[in-house]
């Protein structure tokens, strides 16, 4: 049975196929167990995992729990009706714990059987709401997710002139919603190339050129 209250019936008959990590944004896991579980606060998470590593769960897989608000995915809205989401406690600006992502390592791969969803389909909450969300952040360690199969990671293909055009048609290819071009670049590399700024580069095009290639997003 659920623990928090805030969660209803999926809608539309929609099943999970995506994975959304988060940070609390809090100053204890304590504090963000109380505020996914209050009824006045209206947010809620399928699981909560604290800096130990220890794992609650909030809300049952089936219901649908309001962890990620408004934004899109791979041109579907709804995100909540089609996803689960995990909550990392973290102030945002410290490293995760090493338990912390161990259990989160050991979460993962059985939600990613259940409902079937693959590696790319484990999103950060800035991929699907840009501009209004940066969670789970520069320090959450991607790679080590994609290193076991439980995220994806880029490979860049190499020689690509910047090109906006090309860019943005990859970005929506993979997944991201239509936005503007800095945007789109600051989103990108907050998950691929945290702390890098500058213009439009080589780098940022093979980025996206190998996800688009690779990870095309599956579409309704």
């Amino acid at each position: 049975m659920s623990r928090s209250p805030n969660y209803g019936p999926r809608r539309d008959g929609l099943r999970p196929d995506l994975v959304v990590l988060h940070y609390t944004a809090m100053d204890s896991c304590e504090a963000a167990c109380r505020a996914l579980c209050d009824p006045a606060r209206e947010v809620s998470a399928h699981y909560l995992i604290s800096e130990a590593g220890e794992v609650t769960a909030l809300v049952d897989e089936p219901m649908r729990a309001w962890h990620a608000g408004a934004g899109e995915w791979a041109g579907r809205d709804d995100v909540n009706s089609r996803s689960i989401g995990i909550e990392l406690s973290n102030t945002g600006f410290a490293p995760f714990a090493a338990r912390q992502m161990a259990a989160l390592e050991s979460l993962l791969p059985g939600i990613l059987l259940r409902w079937s969803i693959r590696p790319e389909g484990v999103i950060a909450h800035s991929d699907m709401a840009p501009g209004r969300k940066s969670d789970p952040g520069p320090r959450f360690d991607w790679l080590r997710l994609a290193r076991q199969g439980l995220s994806v990671w880029p490979e860049p293909v190499c020689g690509l002139e910047p090109e906006w055009p090309r860019f943005r048609t990859n970005a929506t290819c993979f997944g991201y919603p239509e936005m503007a071009n800095e945007l789109l670049l600051a989103t990108v590399r907050l998950r691929f190339r945290p702390r890098h700024e500058g213009p439009l580069d080589a780098r940022d095009m093979g980025i996206m050129a190998d996800l688009a290639t690779r990870f095309p997003a599956r579409r309704a």
